[in-house]
């Protein structure tokens, strides 16, 4: 049976404060990243299919900037993709079930651009958006890949690229 394709989106935290004493993982949102993450959730409500369900790191940025999207999906935080590697980070996506169609990670730099171009496929993808990503990941920035297979299958390359979007 072939599986329809998926599609993924990666999404970096919006911007963050850096109050005094607060430990990194604790950092909140900035007024500027309140409002780019409510830009961000417009834009997926208005161009990505539904979320089926969101993986989110454990940090007070990557939680805060999913509540402030709107995005009313089920949602698994992660202290794992907290500090994730590009291969703990696809580690944590191979571990979705196949019945989830739209699948968004919150997650951090550099992650989520390593993993952005790593899983893209060149002559699949988006070479401007390719290009884009590799000079700047900014925050509340939106990476959007089709996945030709399930979620277990996802490896290095084998997606395509599809769209980079800043919501500013």
């Amino acid at each position: 049976m072939t599986t329809p394709p998926r599609t993924l989106i990666l999404m970096r935290h919006a911007k963050s404060d850096y109050p005094n004493g607060v430990a990194d993982h604790d950092r909140p949102l900035a007024a500027r990243g309140i409002r780019e993450a409510g830009l961000a959730g417009d834009w997926l409500r208005a161009n990505m299919p539904a979320i089926d369900l969101v993986l989110c790191s454990s940090a007070t940025r990557t939680r805060q900037t999913l509540d402030r999207t709107e995005i009313s999906a089920p949602v698994t935080y992660s202290e794992r993709l907290y500090g994730a590697t590009p291969g703990s980070m696809i580690d944590e996506i191979n571990q979705v079930s196949d019945d989830v169609a739209t699948l968004m990670v919150v997650g951090h730099e550099p992650t989520m651009s390593q993993v952005a171009l790593g899983l893209a496929d060149p002559d699949r993808s988006d070479g401007a958006a390719a290009e884009r990503i590799s000079m700047k990941y900014p925050t509340s920035a939106i990476a959007v890949l089709s996945v030709p297979s399930g979620w277990p299958g996802l490896q290095l390359s084998s997606a395509a690229l599809r769209a980079f979007h800043i919501p500013r």
